[in-house]
């Protein structure tokens, strides 16, 4: 990217001009705000830098209708205190990837936590997203600049504003590369009053899987599903899953609390033959799935490339000893097993074949989400499309943005 000054507008208008005079002078535009996840995708193939951080703040919040609308650059940690203030919470638990991607030397300096645009951008969503979706299934209505230098929005601040086409499900995930959004208005959920978290220590990844998959069918509602191999569970903050000498499978129960009371004595006498359960209380509880949300586990490998694959749960070990069968590393599993975070020794050609290989037998997808960027201008960063789905990804491109202003390249190199 060459060197420029960056634009940092501060309202909706000033983006649209700002991608306008883009246009006008044919300069491509690398789209951030707090750039916490600058090393996600492909390196951006941009002249100048168009910083949103400027558009944040602007919240307006009620608490009755759980309904909150902000400028994209607003921090998650500010969103989160104001909506805990009131026992409410966004539900589909968007992680904090800033200590991930503050190994990665390429990401521009940001401010911890990251912003409402970037969950809403990237799609986020943690353990809780097996129960509540993703951050796309939250987000109520946005307002927008495409890539033509349009303002236009989509949605609105009710549940059920089901006018025209739901553009949001097409925004979210979209890394910046369709338009600059300018204001998000997503749904707030109460907040559960009790939390607490059985785990069983020493099981297989195969028998963690079907340990996950027993809870989750069970009735006693789960609102999360991981399993940590022995590796994984020693570097644990908890005392608890540290102290343990092979692997933790952790279920979550969230709610009232004699409810998780007595739910958590139901999925213990449930999963008894599998091993003695041990109950997390609250502060442990989500100490554990803070980490795992987070991806703490491989902050501390700056050098491995790291993964996330999303496959059918029950292939979720055998696509594991696949990959670890060629590729030196670590993994765990989330999502009941759906999501597996991987952190392989550095290699780039090993690296991308062991993983597309086995996904591509189990079926699924896996996206590479750190690495440097050298490695990630060569490899397919994101799942590679079918004929037919990339023809349709161009499709929407020309759509929003037919001069390759915003973000161009990051999710594929043509694009």
């Amino acid at each position: 990217m060459q060197a420029a000054t960056p634009m940092r507008p501060e309202s909706a208008d000033q983006v649209a001009e700002a991608v306008r005079t883009a246009i006008v002078e044919s300069r491509r535009l690398d789209v951030i705000a707090s750039g916490t996840k600058a090393g996600w995708g492909r390196p951006t193939d941009a002249d100048a830098r168009l910083d949103l951080a400027g558009l944040a703040g602007g919240v307006l919040y009620e608490p009755e209708e759980l309904v909150l609308t902000a400028k994209p650059g607003t921090p998650l940690a500010e969103i989160e205190a104001l909506l805990a203030e009131r026992r409410q919470h966004l539900a589909f638990e968007p992680p904090d990837l800033s200590q991930l991607f503050g190994c990665d030397a390429a990401a521009p300096p940001s401010n911890a936590g990251g912003t409402l645009g970037g969950a809403f951008l990237c799609n986020l969503a943690g353990p809780r997203r097996i129960k509540a979706g993703a951050a796309r299934d939250h987000i109520l209505g946005f307002q927008a600049v495409s890539g033509r230098g349009e303002c236009f929005k989509a949605g609105g601040r009710v549940v059920k504003n089901v006018t025209g086409f739901d553009l949001s499900k097409l925004i979210a995930g979209s890394f910046g590369t369709l338009a600059a959004v300018t204001e998000l208005t997503v749904r707030a959920l109460p907040a559960p009053e009790d939390s607490r978290t059985v785990v069983l220590f020493g099981l297989s990844d195969p028998d963690g899987s079907r340990a996950m998959a027993l809870a989750l069918t069970s009735a006693c509602d789960v609102s999360g599903a991981a399993h940590l191999p022995a590796g994984i569970a020693s570097a644990s903050s908890v005392p608890a899953i540290a102290a343990s000498t092979g692997s933790a499978t952790l279920l979550r129960l969230e709610g009232p609390a004699r409810s998780v009371a007595s739910r958590s004595r139901e999925l213990s006498v449930l999963l008894g033959p599998l091993g003695t359960p041990l109950v997390l209380e609250a502060p442990e509880s989500g100490g554990a799935w803070r980490e795992i949300r987070d991806a703490f586990f491989f902050v501390a490998l700056p050098q491995h490339q790291v993964w996330r694959l999303s496959v059918p749960p029950s292939a979720g070990a055998d696509v594991v000893a696949r990959i670890l069968g060629r590729v030196a590393g670590e993994a765990f599993y989330d999502w009941g097993g759906g999501l597996i975070w991987l952190a392989l020794d550095p290699g780039v050609d090993a690296c991308e074949a062991a993983v597309r290989g086995a996904v591509g037998i189990s079926g699924g997808h896996a996206t590479l989400l750190r690495a440097p960027s050298e490695v990630r201008a060569r490899v397919s960063v994101f799942q590679p499309q079918p004929p037919p789905l990339a023809a349709l990804t161009r499709r929407i491109k020309d759509a929003f943005d037919p001069h390759r202003v915003l973000n161009p390249g990051r999710m594929y190199a043509d694009i």
